[in-house]
């Protein structure tokens, strides 16, 4: 995992008439010339992995119980919500309508770097999730971060 790219930066932006979302340089050049779209549970976005970002995560599901019917559930709903994604010529990423709607977009959009991946929020469910700050302090003093 250390030599995965770092994202992180918080960036708005809105999608045209047609879904697409045009995606900053400077994520653009870590997520690379292909990377995947899927959905984020438990929170209200979307996430893009670079290529070997979204092997190390298929590996970690690879090696869990598969007999569990909550992992095959899971396993299925997250594929059948995830695609395979390139930006067009003016690096915009066309986001398919029903990753839209699991997200909630429709044109404000946050895109926030989460280490080794681009978290991908309506502006409305970012504001909403982005805040307790204090929670936040606890959390790294339990982790030994702080």
């Amino acid at each position: 995992m250390s030599g995965l790219p770092k994202f992180t930066g918080q960036y708005e932006h809105s999608l045209d008439e047609k879904g697409r979302l045009t995606i900053p340089a400077r994520l653009r050049a870590r997520l690379g010339d292909h990377f995947v779209l899927t959905i984020a549970p438990p929170d209200p976005c979307l996430a893009l992995y670079p290529e070997a970002a979204w092997s190390d995560f298929c590996a970690k599901l690879e090696s869990a119980p598969r007999k569990d019917v909550q992992y095959r559930n899971f396993v299925r709903h997250l594929f059948a919500h995830t695609e395979e994604a390139s930006l067009d010529g003016q690096g915009r990423l066309l986001i398919p309508p029903a990753l839209r709607e699991y997200a909630q977009l429709d044109r404000d959009a946050v895109l926030v770097g989460a280490l080794t991946r681009v978290e991908l929020w309506s502006a409305a469910a970012w504001r909403a999730a982005s805040g307790a700050p204090e929670r936040m302090a606890d959390l790294m003093t339990e982790l030994g971060l702080y």
